[in-house]
């Protein structure tokens, strides 16, 4: 354990001081366990969520297609025409339709269609990009939160829990609302001198014609045609059992075929760097997996909290989504799922519920769910590698020569998630013990 908590430490600590390149750090992270015997190699290669994978790939392909087609172009001219150039109506309507989006899509696939048509309209306006790019990876993780299929770890929790689609949206996205209402103007009032868009620049987009970007009609109506039945299926993904990685991979194939472009062209597009960060970062957070560190994490929550069931839940929700800033959200639930199970029944006992299943479940069994749900999808706000978006993200700024940074993205990203596990305290208190 205490090996695997080193190695970890030591690449954290690269990642955020920026002393090495972050895939380089995680692979050698990953590589140090292996060669150390400290994890088998068989068990990290399995720790590699390929979900995750084939999603990243699958979109990037997709979103290089489309945009060959210039269609974000004139998404970008048209949406800056409609709000007439206000920097500060563009921005809240960005992240409005992130979160919105990160609802009913997966949060990645989000940022991966907003963040470039984004960048294109920062830079017809002459405003900043970075704070707005990173406030949509936080905006994409808080939407995701409130729904079933918005977020891996919820999809994880209603696998095990049998909990349904409709229970998650009444439990988790009344929290997201009420944390919307409250983050946008807010956002707003800090950032209003940041999306001032000079008089000359807003006279210039309203002189724009947006149809002049689209360089190839019948390819763009092709790649929407390929892009709705993606979309159908993203929806229906858990319904008729196939990962939404494997339908982004399937999707940005077909699509590229349908389109006729050049594959070999397309795949030296891929942000293979976001890829392999990914892997690495799988393979270290399987080691502490394998040497039970998610595990002694889940008992010392529970011995601190000596059976005082308030407590518990408050401990959960935070402790997870800490973990959550710091380590993949996934493995982390895959961790407390079967911890939450072994303790619902000594709270049963104690509250007298052993022999009434369904008040087990509304008194007991969902407020520890939600509670974990809450914690490991709003954590991942805490830092740059706290989330899948967040990585994102970032490897589309650079890629675009804006540099976010992880103390940039943590300056941001950390008190956005306080603010957010205040709230979902509240409601967890308003809900279950007031």
């Amino acid at each position: 354990m205490i090996g695997s908590l080193i190695i970890f430490g030591i690449t954290y600590l690269a990642i955020a001081t920026e002393k090495l390149d972050k895939t380089v750090a995680a692979l050698l992270g990953a590589a140090t366990c292996i060669i150390l015997h400290i994890v088998p190699y068989e068990h990290a290669l399995r720790s590699v969520d390929l979900n995750v994978v084939f999603l990243l790939v699958g979109m990037m392909l997709v979103v290089n297609v489309m945009a060959a087609t210039g269609i974000f172009e004139w998404l970008a001219v048209t949406i800056a025409k409609r709000a007439r150039g206000n920097g500060i109506a563009i921005f809240v309507t960005f992240l409005l339709s992130t979160a919105v989006l990160s609802a009913f899509l997966d949060n990645v696939t989000t940022v991966i269609l907003v963040a470039p048509i984004t960048v294109l309209v920062c830079e017809i306006l002459e405003i900043k990009v970075a704070p707005i790019l990173i406030l949509e990876a936080i905006a994409s993780n808080i939407g995701g939160t409130s729904t079933l299929v918005g977020d891996p770890p919820n999809v994880l929790i209603a696998s095990k829990t049998g909990l349904t689609f409709v229970e998650f949206i009444a439990n988790l996205t009344p929290p997201v609302v009420i944390m919307l209402v409250i983050g946008l103007p807010l956002a707003a009032l800090v950032f209003r001198k940041s999306f001032t868009v000079p008089e000359a620049n807003k006279a210039r987009i309203m002189r724009a014609r947006a149809d002049l970007a689209i360089l190839d009609r019948p390819g763009m109506y092709k790649s929407l045609a390929v892009f709705a039945v993606m979309l159908a299926a993203f929806f229906a993904s858990h319904s008729i059992g196939v990962d939404p990685g494997i339908i982004a991979l399937a999707g940005g194939l077909v699509m590229a075929l349908v389109c006729k472009s050049d594959f070999h062209h397309l795949l030296e597009k891929v942000e293979w760097g976001s890829v392999f960060f990914f892997i690495g970062l799988f393979m270290l957070i399987g080691a502490m997996e394998y040497n039970g560190v998610f595990e002694a994490l889940g008992h010392t929550i529970t011995e601190a909290t000596h059976g005082n069931f308030l407590l518990t839940v408050m401990v959960i929700l935070w402790a997870s989504a800490l973990a959550s800033a710091i380590v993949d959200n996934i493995p982390l639930v895959i961790a407390m799922i079967p911890l939450i199970q072994i303790i619902i029944p000594s709270f049963a006992q104690e509250m007298g519920l052993s022999n009434d299943p369904e008040a087990l479940r509304l008194h007991v069994a969902e407020p520890l769910y939600w509670a974990l749900a809450l914690g490991a999808c709003l954590g991942g706000n805490g830092t740059l590698v706290g989330a899948s978006a967040n990585v994102v993200v970032s490897q589309i700024g650079r890629r675009n020569g804006y540099d976010l940074s992880f103390m940039a993205f943590t300056r941001l990203g950390l008190p956005t998630m306080l603010g957010s596990l205040v709230i979902a305290t509240g409601w967890l208190y308003f809900k279950y013990f007031m």
